[in-house]
Protein backbone atom coordinates (compact mmCIF):
# COMPACT_ATOMS: atom_id res chain seq x y z
CA UNK A 1 0.00 0.00 0.00
CA UNK A 2 1.09 3.58 -0.62
CA UNK A 3 0.51 6.36 1.87
CA UNK A 4 -2.42 8.77 1.88
CA UNK A 5 -0.45 11.93 1.18
CA UNK A 6 -3.11 14.40 2.33
CA UNK A 7 -3.31 13.19 5.92
CA UNK A 8 -1.46 15.30 8.51
CA UNK A 9 -1.40 16.56 12.06
CA UNK A 10 -4.63 18.19 13.20
CA UNK A 11 -4.47 20.87 15.89
CA UNK A 12 -7.65 21.08 18.01
CA UNK A 13 -9.26 24.43 18.73
CA UNK A 14 -8.92 25.47 22.38
CA UNK A 15 -12.09 26.11 24.35
CA UNK A 16 -11.70 29.90 24.33
CA UNK A 17 -11.30 29.86 20.53
CA UNK A 18 -14.50 27.84 20.10
CA UNK A 19 -16.37 30.20 22.42
CA UNK A 20 -15.16 33.24 20.49
CA UNK A 21 -15.99 31.64 17.14
CA UNK A 22 -19.48 30.81 18.35
CA UNK A 23 -20.06 34.42 19.36
CA UNK A 24 -18.29 36.17 16.46
CA UNK A 25 -18.93 33.84 13.52
CA UNK A 26 -21.51 31.34 14.63
CA UNK A 27 -21.16 27.59 14.37
CA UNK A 28 -22.95 25.37 11.89
CA UNK A 29 -24.10 21.80 12.27
CA UNK A 30 -21.28 19.28 12.71
CA UNK A 31 -20.74 17.05 9.70
CA UNK A 32 -22.31 13.63 9.72
CA UNK A 33 -19.33 11.99 8.07
CA UNK A 34 -20.19 9.46 5.41
CA UNK A 35 -17.19 7.92 3.66
CA UNK A 36 -17.49 8.65 -0.06
CA UNK A 37 -18.09 5.76 -2.39
CA UNK A 38 -14.95 4.77 -4.28
CA UNK A 39 -15.84 3.44 -7.73
CA UNK A 40 -14.15 0.36 -9.11
CA UNK A 41 -10.94 1.01 -10.98
CA UNK A 42 -11.41 1.53 -14.70
CA UNK A 43 -7.75 0.79 -15.44
CA UNK A 44 -7.57 -2.08 -17.90
CA UNK A 45 -5.79 -5.29 -16.95
CA UNK A 46 -3.28 -4.79 -19.76
CA UNK A 47 -2.47 -1.26 -18.66
CA UNK A 48 -2.14 -2.38 -15.02
CA UNK A 49 0.26 -5.17 -16.01
CA UNK A 50 2.37 -2.83 -18.14
CA UNK A 51 2.58 -0.23 -15.35
CA UNK A 52 3.33 -2.85 -12.70
CA UNK A 53 6.32 -3.93 -14.77
CA UNK A 54 7.72 -0.41 -14.24
CA UNK A 55 7.02 0.34 -10.57
CA UNK A 56 4.54 -0.11 -7.72
CA UNK A 57 0.87 0.24 -8.71
CA UNK A 58 -2.07 0.24 -6.28
CA UNK A 59 -5.79 0.06 -7.02
CA UNK A 60 -6.64 -0.10 -3.31
CA UNK A 61 -9.65 2.09 -2.54
CA UNK A 62 -7.98 3.87 0.41
CA UNK A 63 -4.85 4.63 -1.59
CA UNK A 64 -6.89 6.01 -4.46
CA UNK A 65 -9.10 8.12 -2.21
CA UNK A 66 -5.93 9.52 -0.62
CA UNK A 67 -5.06 11.09 -4.00
CA UNK A 68 -8.58 12.29 -4.79
CA UNK A 69 -7.92 16.02 -4.96
CA UNK A 70 -6.03 18.44 -2.77
CA UNK A 71 -6.79 20.48 0.33
CA UNK A 72 -9.39 23.03 -0.68
CA UNK A 73 -12.54 23.31 1.43
CA UNK A 74 -14.46 21.44 -1.25
CA UNK A 75 -11.78 18.73 -1.35
CA UNK A 76 -11.95 18.30 2.42
CA UNK A 77 -15.73 18.03 2.61
CA UNK A 78 -15.68 15.76 -0.45
CA UNK A 79 -13.62 13.25 1.50
CA UNK A 80 -16.20 13.54 4.28
CA UNK A 81 -18.93 12.42 1.90
CA UNK A 82 -20.26 15.81 0.74
CA UNK A 83 -19.81 16.20 -2.99
CA UNK A 84 -18.38 13.68 -5.43
CA UNK A 85 -14.58 13.56 -5.40
CA UNK A 86 -12.81 12.51 -8.58
CA UNK A 87 -10.97 9.34 -7.55
CA UNK A 88 -8.04 8.08 -9.67
CA UNK A 89 -8.21 4.55 -11.01
CA UNK A 90 -4.78 3.70 -9.64
CA UNK A 91 -1.81 5.16 -7.77
CA UNK A 92 1.49 4.70 -9.58
CA UNK A 93 4.67 5.20 -7.52
CA UNK A 94 7.90 5.49 -9.52
CA UNK A 95 11.27 5.78 -7.82
CA UNK A 96 13.38 7.53 -10.44
CA UNK A 97 13.32 9.83 -13.44
CA UNK A 98 13.64 6.85 -15.78
CA UNK A 99 10.66 5.14 -14.18
CA UNK A 100 8.59 8.31 -14.55
CA UNK A 101 9.51 8.46 -18.23
CA UNK A 102 8.55 4.81 -18.69
CA UNK A 103 5.21 5.35 -16.91
CA UNK A 104 4.43 8.13 -19.38
CA UNK A 105 5.34 5.87 -22.31
CA UNK A 106 2.97 3.17 -21.03
CA UNK A 107 0.17 5.66 -20.42
CA UNK A 108 0.52 7.04 -23.95
CA UNK A 109 0.33 3.49 -25.30
CA UNK A 110 -2.81 2.66 -23.33
CA UNK A 111 -4.32 6.16 -23.52
CA UNK A 112 -4.41 6.66 -19.74
CA UNK A 113 -4.48 10.14 -18.18
CA UNK A 114 -1.72 11.01 -15.69
CA UNK A 115 -2.04 13.45 -12.77
CA UNK A 116 1.35 14.23 -11.15
CA UNK A 117 0.89 14.18 -7.37
CA UNK A 118 3.36 15.67 -4.88
CA UNK A 119 2.18 16.71 -1.44
CA UNK A 120 -1.44 17.05 -2.54
CA UNK A 121 -1.72 20.58 -1.12
CA UNK A 122 -3.40 22.24 -4.11
CA UNK A 123 -6.42 24.34 -3.16
CA UNK A 124 -7.49 25.13 -6.74
CA UNK A 125 -8.22 21.68 -8.16
CA UNK A 126 -4.70 21.30 -9.52
CA UNK A 127 -4.42 17.59 -8.65
CA UNK A 128 -8.03 16.62 -9.24
CA UNK A 129 -8.07 13.21 -10.93
CA UNK A 130 -9.86 14.23 -14.12
CA UNK A 131 -9.59 11.76 -16.98
CA UNK A 132 -10.72 14.04 -19.81
CA UNK A 133 -11.39 11.86 -22.85
CA UNK A 134 -9.25 8.99 -21.52
CA UNK A 135 -10.53 5.59 -20.44
CA UNK A 136 -8.78 5.83 -17.07
CA UNK A 137 -6.66 8.18 -14.96
CA UNK A 138 -3.77 7.43 -12.61
CA UNK A 139 -2.22 9.54 -9.87
CA UNK A 140 1.54 9.61 -10.38
CA UNK A 141 2.78 9.81 -6.78
CA UNK A 142 6.29 11.28 -6.72
CA UNK A 143 7.08 10.45 -3.08
CA UNK A 144 9.71 7.96 -4.24
CA UNK A 145 11.78 10.73 -5.83
CA UNK A 146 13.08 11.92 -2.48
CA UNK A 147 16.85 12.35 -2.83
CA UNK A 148 19.24 15.27 -2.54
CA UNK A 149 21.12 14.57 -5.77
CA UNK A 150 24.03 16.98 -5.30
CA UNK A 151 25.28 20.10 -3.54
CA UNK A 152 27.76 22.55 -5.05
CA UNK A 153 28.90 24.59 -2.00
CA UNK A 154 31.06 26.89 -4.10
CA UNK A 155 28.23 27.95 -6.42
CA UNK A 156 25.59 27.45 -3.69
CA UNK A 157 23.49 25.29 -5.97
CA UNK A 158 21.74 22.05 -4.98
CA UNK A 159 19.80 19.50 -7.02
CA UNK A 160 16.74 17.97 -5.36
CA UNK A 161 14.34 15.37 -6.68
CA UNK A 162 10.77 16.47 -7.13
CA UNK A 163 9.21 14.43 -4.33
CA UNK A 164 11.29 15.98 -1.53
CA UNK A 165 8.98 17.82 0.89
CA UNK A 166 9.76 21.20 2.39
CA UNK A 167 10.90 19.83 5.78
CA UNK A 168 12.91 17.07 4.08
CA UNK A 169 14.66 19.65 1.89
CA UNK A 170 15.63 21.73 4.91
CA UNK A 171 16.96 18.66 6.74
CA UNK A 172 18.99 17.45 3.75
CA UNK A 173 20.39 20.89 2.97
CA UNK A 174 20.96 21.69 6.62
CA UNK A 175 23.43 18.81 6.85
CA UNK A 176 25.57 20.83 4.41
CA UNK A 177 25.02 24.15 6.20
CA UNK A 178 22.45 25.47 3.71
CA UNK A 179 18.77 26.37 3.56
CA UNK A 180 16.37 26.83 0.69
CA UNK A 181 14.42 29.41 2.69
CA UNK A 182 11.17 28.57 0.92
CA UNK A 183 8.42 28.26 3.55
CA UNK A 184 4.87 28.66 2.23
CA UNK A 185 1.98 27.75 4.52
CA UNK A 186 1.85 24.39 2.70
CA UNK A 187 5.51 23.79 3.67
CA UNK A 188 4.94 20.71 5.84
CA UNK A 189 3.55 18.61 2.98
CA UNK A 190 4.26 20.40 -0.29
CA UNK A 191 7.15 19.21 -2.46
CA UNK A 192 9.98 20.67 -4.51
CA UNK A 193 8.26 19.62 -7.73
CA UNK A 194 5.02 21.16 -6.58
CA UNK A 195 6.74 24.43 -5.67
CA UNK A 196 8.10 24.61 -9.22
CA UNK A 197 4.93 23.47 -10.98
CA UNK A 198 2.83 26.16 -9.27
CA UNK A 199 5.28 29.11 -9.02
CA UNK A 200 5.03 28.98 -5.26
CA UNK A 201 5.81 31.94 -3.00
CA UNK A 202 7.14 31.43 0.52
CA UNK A 203 6.54 33.56 3.59
CA UNK A 204 10.11 34.92 3.44
CA UNK A 205 9.98 35.71 -0.28
CA UNK A 206 11.14 39.29 0.28
CA UNK A 207 14.50 37.88 1.34
CA UNK A 208 14.87 34.59 -0.52
CA UNK A 209 12.66 35.32 -3.53
CA UNK A 210 9.70 33.44 -4.95
CA UNK A 211 10.43 29.83 -5.88
CA UNK A 212 10.93 30.63 -9.56
CA UNK A 213 13.66 33.06 -8.48
CA UNK A 214 15.50 30.18 -6.79
CA UNK A 215 15.41 27.75 -9.72
CA UNK A 216 18.55 27.32 -11.81
CA UNK A 217 17.25 24.45 -13.97
CA UNK A 218 14.57 21.77 -14.13
CA UNK A 219 14.60 18.23 -15.46
CA UNK A 220 11.33 17.12 -16.99
CA UNK A 221 10.02 13.81 -18.30
CA UNK A 222 7.61 14.48 -21.18
CA UNK A 223 5.68 12.09 -23.42
CA UNK A 224 8.01 13.04 -26.29
CA UNK A 225 11.31 12.76 -24.41
CA UNK A 226 13.47 14.14 -21.62
CA UNK A 227 13.96 17.89 -21.29
CA UNK A 228 16.36 19.97 -19.21
CA UNK A 229 15.60 23.70 -19.13
CA UNK A 230 18.18 26.10 -17.71
CA UNK A 231 21.96 25.91 -18.02
CA UNK A 232 23.51 28.89 -16.24
CA UNK A 233 22.73 31.61 -13.67
CA UNK A 234 21.58 33.83 -16.54
CA UNK A 235 21.35 33.43 -20.30
CA UNK A 236 20.38 35.33 -23.44
CA UNK A 237 19.93 32.16 -25.48
CA UNK A 238 16.43 33.06 -26.60
CA UNK A 239 13.33 33.16 -24.38
CA UNK A 240 13.79 31.45 -21.02
CA UNK A 241 12.18 28.06 -21.65
CA UNK A 242 12.59 27.23 -17.97
CA UNK A 243 9.71 29.64 -17.36
CA UNK A 244 7.45 27.45 -19.49
CA UNK A 245 7.95 24.65 -16.99
CA UNK A 246 7.61 26.78 -13.86
CA UNK A 247 3.89 27.18 -13.32
CA UNK A 248 2.96 24.55 -15.92
CA UNK A 249 1.11 22.42 -13.31
CA UNK A 250 2.17 19.10 -14.81
CA UNK A 251 0.54 19.75 -18.19
CA UNK A 252 3.72 19.82 -20.26
CA UNK A 253 5.68 17.12 -18.45
CA UNK A 254 6.53 15.72 -15.05
CA UNK A 255 9.21 17.65 -13.16
CA UNK A 256 11.61 15.08 -11.68
CA UNK A 257 14.60 17.20 -10.55
CA UNK A 258 15.05 20.86 -9.66
CA UNK A 259 18.37 22.67 -9.37
CA UNK A 260 17.98 25.46 -6.83
CA UNK A 261 19.97 28.32 -5.39
CA UNK A 262 20.61 27.80 -1.67
CA UNK A 263 21.78 30.09 1.13
CA UNK A 264 23.73 29.52 4.35
CA UNK A 265 21.50 28.69 7.32
CA UNK A 266 20.77 32.02 9.07
CA UNK A 267 22.77 32.48 12.25
CA UNK A 268 20.50 34.78 14.26
CA UNK A 269 17.02 35.07 12.76
CA UNK A 270 14.76 37.56 14.52
CA UNK A 271 10.98 38.03 14.36
CA UNK A 272 9.05 40.94 15.86
CA UNK A 273 5.49 42.18 16.06
CA UNK A 274 4.30 45.76 15.52
CA UNK A 275 0.90 47.44 15.26
CA UNK A 276 -0.23 50.37 13.12
CA UNK A 277 -3.52 52.22 13.47
CA UNK A 278 -5.65 51.35 10.46
CA UNK A 279 -5.32 49.45 7.19
CA UNK A 280 -4.33 52.46 5.09
CA UNK A 281 -1.52 53.30 7.50
CA UNK A 282 -0.30 49.74 7.27
CA UNK A 283 -0.38 49.70 3.47
CA UNK A 284 1.57 52.97 3.40
CA UNK A 285 4.17 51.47 5.74
CA UNK A 286 4.69 48.29 3.71
CA UNK A 287 4.79 50.26 0.45
CA UNK A 288 7.43 52.55 1.91
CA UNK A 289 9.51 49.56 3.02
CA UNK A 290 9.25 47.95 -0.42
CA UNK A 291 10.07 51.06 -2.40
CA UNK A 292 12.96 51.98 -0.08
CA UNK A 293 14.48 48.52 -0.45
CA UNK A 294 14.02 47.97 3.28
CA UNK A 295 11.61 45.02 3.49
CA UNK A 296 12.31 42.40 6.12
CA UNK A 297 12.58 38.83 4.81
CA UNK A 298 9.11 38.24 6.24
CA UNK A 299 6.84 41.27 5.88
CA UNK A 300 3.20 40.66 6.70
CA UNK A 301 0.40 43.16 7.37
CA UNK A 302 -2.94 41.97 8.79
CA UNK A 303 -6.11 44.03 8.54
CA UNK A 304 -8.33 44.83 11.52
CA UNK A 305 -10.41 41.64 11.22
CA UNK A 306 -7.43 39.32 10.94
CA UNK A 307 -5.70 41.11 13.80
CA UNK A 308 -8.82 40.68 15.96
CA UNK A 309 -8.87 36.96 15.23
CA UNK A 310 -5.14 36.59 15.91
CA UNK A 311 -5.44 38.34 19.27
CA UNK A 312 -8.57 36.48 20.33
CA UNK A 313 -7.10 33.08 19.49
CA UNK A 314 -3.97 33.98 21.48
CA UNK A 315 -5.93 33.45 24.69
CA UNK A 316 -5.08 35.27 27.93
CA UNK A 317 -2.35 37.38 26.33
CA UNK A 318 -4.93 39.09 24.11
CA UNK A 319 -6.40 41.18 26.95
CA UNK A 320 -2.97 42.48 27.91
CA UNK A 321 -2.16 43.46 24.32
CA UNK A 322 -5.54 45.09 23.73
CA UNK A 323 -5.25 47.10 26.95
CA UNK A 324 -1.77 48.25 25.93
CA UNK A 325 -3.05 49.32 22.51
CA UNK A 326 -5.88 51.31 24.10
CA UNK A 327 -3.32 53.11 26.25
CA UNK A 328 -1.41 53.89 23.06
CA UNK A 329 -4.69 55.19 21.55
CA UNK A 330 -4.75 52.67 18.70
CA UNK A 331 -8.39 52.41 17.60
CA UNK A 332 -8.02 50.11 14.57
CA UNK A 333 -5.08 47.81 15.31
CA UNK A 334 -3.44 46.15 12.31
CA UNK A 335 -0.69 43.68 13.15
CA UNK A 336 2.62 43.80 11.28
CA UNK A 337 4.98 40.83 11.51
CA UNK A 338 8.58 41.41 10.45
CA UNK A 339 11.24 38.71 10.34
CA UNK A 340 14.90 39.03 9.45
CA UNK A 341 16.93 36.04 8.25
CA UNK A 342 19.12 37.40 5.44
CA UNK A 343 18.30 41.13 5.42
CA UNK A 344 19.53 44.01 7.58
CA UNK A 345 17.15 44.76 10.44
CA UNK A 346 18.51 48.26 10.99
CA UNK A 347 17.62 49.26 7.42
CA UNK A 348 14.01 48.26 8.09
CA UNK A 349 13.87 50.04 11.44
CA UNK A 350 15.12 53.24 9.85
CA UNK A 351 12.04 53.32 7.60
CA UNK A 352 9.73 52.32 10.47
CA UNK A 353 10.73 55.50 12.29
CA UNK A 354 9.00 57.49 9.55
CA UNK A 355 5.66 55.90 10.55
CA UNK A 356 3.52 55.78 13.67
CA UNK A 357 4.21 52.22 14.79
CA UNK A 358 3.60 50.54 18.15
CA UNK A 359 6.18 47.87 18.89
CA UNK A 360 4.93 44.65 20.48
CA UNK A 361 8.35 43.02 20.51
CA UNK A 362 9.85 39.63 19.88
CA UNK A 363 7.24 37.67 21.85
CA UNK A 364 4.57 38.52 19.27
CA UNK A 365 6.91 37.71 16.40
CA UNK A 366 7.88 34.37 17.92
CA UNK A 367 4.23 33.59 18.61
CA UNK A 368 3.43 34.10 14.93
CA UNK A 369 6.42 31.96 13.91
CA UNK A 370 5.43 29.05 16.12
CA UNK A 371 1.82 29.18 14.94
CA UNK A 372 2.49 29.86 11.26
CA UNK A 373 1.15 26.44 10.18
CA UNK A 374 -1.89 26.39 12.47
CA UNK A 375 -4.18 27.50 9.64
CA UNK A 376 -3.95 24.25 7.66
CA UNK A 377 -3.64 22.17 10.83
CA UNK A 378 -6.88 23.55 12.30
CA UNK A 379 -9.09 23.21 9.24
CA UNK A 380 -10.42 19.79 10.25
CA UNK A 381 -11.23 21.15 13.71
CA UNK A 382 -13.14 24.04 12.12
CA UNK A 383 -15.04 21.61 9.91
CA UNK A 384 -15.91 19.59 13.00
CA UNK A 385 -17.29 22.81 14.54
CA UNK A 386 -19.54 23.42 11.54
CA UNK A 387 -17.46 26.25 10.06
CA UNK A 388 -16.75 26.77 6.37
CA UNK A 389 -13.15 28.03 6.12
CA UNK A 390 -11.46 28.88 2.83
CA UNK A 391 -8.86 31.19 1.36
CA UNK A 392 -8.40 33.42 -1.68
CA UNK A 393 -5.31 35.24 -2.90
CA UNK A 394 -4.30 37.73 -5.58
CA UNK A 395 -1.85 40.55 -6.29
CA UNK A 396 -2.22 44.08 -7.61
CA UNK A 397 -0.44 47.43 -7.83
CA UNK A 398 -0.21 49.65 -4.77
CA UNK A 399 -2.71 52.13 -6.19
CA UNK A 400 -5.39 49.41 -6.26
CA UNK A 401 -4.67 47.48 -3.05
CA UNK A 402 -7.47 48.91 -0.91
CA UNK A 403 -9.99 49.07 -3.75
CA UNK A 404 -9.36 45.40 -4.50
CA UNK A 405 -9.67 44.43 -0.84
CA UNK A 406 -12.99 46.24 -0.52
CA UNK A 407 -14.34 44.70 -3.74
CA UNK A 408 -13.53 41.14 -2.67
CA UNK A 409 -14.98 41.67 0.81
CA UNK A 410 -18.18 43.08 -0.69
CA UNK A 411 -18.50 40.14 -3.10
CA UNK A 412 -17.99 37.52 -0.38
CA UNK A 413 -20.37 39.21 2.06
CA UNK A 414 -22.96 39.51 -0.72
CA UNK A 415 -22.99 35.73 -1.16
CA UNK A 416 -22.43 34.51 2.40
CA UNK A 417 -24.40 37.00 4.50
CA UNK A 418 -22.31 37.81 7.56
CA UNK A 419 -18.95 36.02 7.29
CA UNK A 420 -15.67 37.06 8.84
CA UNK A 421 -13.45 38.11 5.93
CA UNK A 422 -9.82 38.53 6.97
CA UNK A 423 -7.09 39.93 4.76
CA UNK A 424 -3.34 40.36 4.94
CA UNK A 425 -0.55 41.56 2.70
CA UNK A 426 1.50 38.41 2.33
CA UNK A 427 4.19 39.47 -0.16
CA UNK A 428 5.34 42.96 -1.11
CA UNK A 429 7.08 44.32 -4.19
CA UNK A 430 8.25 47.71 -5.35
CA UNK A 431 5.14 48.17 -7.50
CA UNK A 432 2.49 46.28 -5.55
CA UNK A 433 1.56 43.48 -3.18
CA UNK A 434 -0.22 40.19 -2.77
CA UNK A 435 -3.43 40.07 -0.73
CA UNK A 436 -4.47 36.87 1.02
CA UNK A 437 -8.05 36.46 2.26
CA UNK A 438 -9.42 33.97 4.78
CA UNK A 439 -13.17 33.49 5.07
CA UNK A 440 -15.05 31.99 8.03
CA UNK A 441 -18.81 31.40 7.96
CA UNK A 442 -21.24 28.88 9.46
CA UNK A 443 -21.60 26.02 7.02
CA UNK A 444 -24.83 25.68 5.07
CA UNK A 445 -25.73 22.10 6.00
CA UNK A 446 -28.23 21.84 3.14
CA UNK A 447 -25.76 22.81 0.41
CA UNK A 448 -22.17 23.16 1.67
CA UNK A 449 -20.72 22.77 -1.83
CA UNK A 450 -22.92 25.41 -3.43
CA UNK A 451 -22.42 27.79 -0.52
CA UNK A 452 -18.71 28.19 -1.14
CA UNK A 453 -18.83 27.72 -4.93
CA UNK A 454 -21.04 30.80 -5.33
CA UNK A 455 -18.82 32.89 -3.06
CA UNK A 456 -15.68 31.79 -4.92
CA UNK A 457 -17.13 32.84 -8.27
CA UNK A 458 -18.22 36.24 -6.96
CA UNK A 459 -14.84 36.84 -5.32
CA UNK A 460 -12.92 35.79 -8.43
CA UNK A 461 -14.97 38.14 -10.59
CA UNK A 462 -14.19 40.94 -8.14
CA UNK A 463 -10.49 40.38 -7.72
CA UNK A 464 -9.82 40.04 -11.46
CA UNK A 465 -11.19 43.56 -11.97
CA UNK A 466 -8.09 44.86 -10.18
CA UNK A 467 -5.47 42.12 -10.05
CA UNK A 468 -4.39 38.63 -11.01
CA UNK A 469 -6.54 35.54 -10.59
CA UNK A 470 -3.70 33.98 -8.60
CA UNK A 471 -0.43 35.12 -7.04
CA UNK A 472 0.81 31.74 -5.81
CA UNK A 473 -2.00 29.14 -5.67
CA UNK A 474 -1.80 28.53 -9.44
CA UNK A 475 -4.64 28.09 -11.94
CA UNK A 476 -5.66 24.45 -11.63
CA UNK A 477 -9.27 23.78 -12.48
CA UNK A 478 -10.89 26.39 -10.24
CA UNK A 479 -9.26 29.49 -11.79
CA UNK A 480 -9.44 28.33 -15.40
CA UNK A 481 -12.58 30.37 -16.26
CA UNK A 482 -10.69 33.62 -15.52
CA UNK A 483 -7.36 32.80 -17.19
CA UNK A 484 -8.09 34.05 -20.69
CA UNK A 485 -9.20 37.42 -19.35
CA UNK A 486 -5.74 37.78 -17.80
CA UNK A 487 -3.42 36.39 -20.49
CA UNK A 488 -5.58 36.96 -23.58
CA UNK A 489 -6.64 34.61 -26.36
CA UNK A 490 -3.17 34.73 -27.93
CA UNK A 491 -1.62 33.71 -24.62
CA UNK A 492 -4.03 30.79 -24.33
CA UNK A 493 -3.11 29.73 -27.87
CA UNK A 494 0.58 29.77 -26.96
CA UNK A 495 -0.03 27.48 -23.98
CA UNK A 496 -2.11 25.13 -26.09
CA UNK A 497 0.60 24.99 -28.75
CA UNK A 498 3.23 24.07 -26.15
CA UNK A 499 0.88 21.44 -24.73
CA UNK A 500 0.31 19.94 -28.18
CA UNK A 501 4.06 19.78 -28.85
CA UNK A 502 5.07 18.15 -25.56
CA UNK A 503 1.95 16.06 -24.86
CA UNK A 504 0.41 15.34 -28.27
CA UNK A 505 -2.09 12.75 -27.00
CA UNK A 506 -3.17 14.89 -24.03
CA UNK A 507 -2.52 12.44 -21.20
CA UNK A 508 -1.05 14.95 -18.74
CA UNK A 509 -3.35 16.47 -16.09
CA UNK A 510 -6.49 17.00 -18.23
CA UNK A 511 -8.80 19.91 -17.44
CA UNK A 512 -6.20 22.19 -15.85
CA UNK A 513 -4.56 25.45 -17.01
CA UNK A 514 -5.59 25.21 -20.69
Amino acid sequence: MTRARWTSETVPLPAHALAWLSQRVGLGEPFAEVPPAVPDSALSADAFTALEAVCTVSVDAEDRLGRAGGLSYLDLIGRRGHGVPAVPDAVVSPGSHDEVAEVLRVCVEYDVAVVPFGGGTSVVGGVEALRGDKAAVVALDLAGLSRLVSVDPVSRVAVLEAGVTGPEAEKLLGEHGFTLGHVPQSFERATIGGFAATRSAGQASSGYGRFEDMVESVRVATPVGDWVAGAAPASAAGPDLKQLVLGSEGLFGVITEVSVRVRPVPVSPRYEGFVVDGWEAGVALVRDLAQAGALADITRLSDVDETEVALELAGGKADIVKKYLRVRRVSQPCLVILGWETRDRLTTLKVLRRHKVVRLGRAMGESWLHGRFNGPRQRDALLDAGVCVETLETATHWSSVSELRDAVREAVVGELGNPVVMCHVSHAYETGASLYFTVLVPRDAADPVGQWAKAKIAASDALTRFGTITHHHAVGRDHLPWLEKEIGSVGVSVLRAVKAQLDPTGILNPGKLV
